[in-house]
């Protein structure tokens, strides 16, 4: 299942684990039109899935979305969670209610998406967890304070989760897509690239693969996997 199947990156992986050969999930909030569509495109390279739609935010949408996945595709091995919002300002412009909206799909919609698809897994003796995060979360990003804080929290979480889970088999990593250019970019897509050693964004078909291979690794938990040229330390 992948969370945000709707957007950009969501929608590209889904495309990928479906062209492998996997029963893809396909989430939705208010996309149902883009994810079917991305569904009939799993469909004509000749694999299979299904469209859910869930409000992240809300613990027993997210419950229903799972279940409901559970009972239609063939065992749930993977999660890919990709499902977030970009309203972020300058730290003395943000607003208190959007920095509220940001973090609870961001990090609060994780966390309930990572709390309700580890049962499923533990189910099957284990499983992986990819949720995808963002280079902000190392470095901040001027005009994004909401957006950088809820994906440095998906860090810990992520971290958490692995110890917590590991001895059940349960491979939780998080992964950054370096940049994308979606919706959640506009206005923030940079026009230079001086801080990359390639002097240039990753490609969104490399990207995709790298989660697709992450998700199949047996002895990776844990970690963060950086598909850019830039420096996280």
């Amino acid at each position: 299942m992948v969370t945000g199947a709707s957007g950009g990156i969501g929608r590209a992986i889904s495309l990928a684990f479906g062209k492998a050969g996997w029963f893809v999930g396909l989430h939705h909030y208010k996309g149902k039109a883009s994810a079917e569509s991305t569904l009939r495109q799993i469909e004509k390279a000749g694999g299979t899935g299904a469209v859910y739609e869930a409000d992240i935010r809300d613990a027993q949408s997210v419950q229903h979305m799972v279940a409901a996945f559970c009972r239609d595709g063939v065992k749930p091995a993977a999660f890919v969670c990709t499902a977030g919002v970009g309203r972020s300002r300058l730290l003395l412009q943000q607003q208190a209610e959007d920095w509220a909206k940001v973090m609870a799909t961001n990090l609060t919609g994780t966390f309930l998406c990572l709390r309700a698809m580890a049962p499923a897994l533990l189910s099957e003796g284990g499983g992986s967890i990819v949720v995808v995060g963002s280079y902000a979360a190392y470095h901040g990003s001027v005009g994004q304070t909401a957006y950088a804080a809820s994906k440095a929290g998906l860090i810990g979480l992520v971290k958490t989760a692995a110890l917590e889970w590991g001895p059940e088999n349960i491979r939780v990593n998080l992964l950054l897509p370096g940049w994308q250019n979606t919706r959640h970019s506009e206005g923030f897509f940079p026009k230079g690239w001086k801080d990359h050693a390639l002097r240039r964004p990753p490609f969104l078909e490399e990207v995709v693969l790298s989660v697709l291979y992450l998700a199949q690794l047996k002895d990776v938990s844990g970690q963060v996997w950086n598909c850019d040229s830039r420096n996280l330390l």
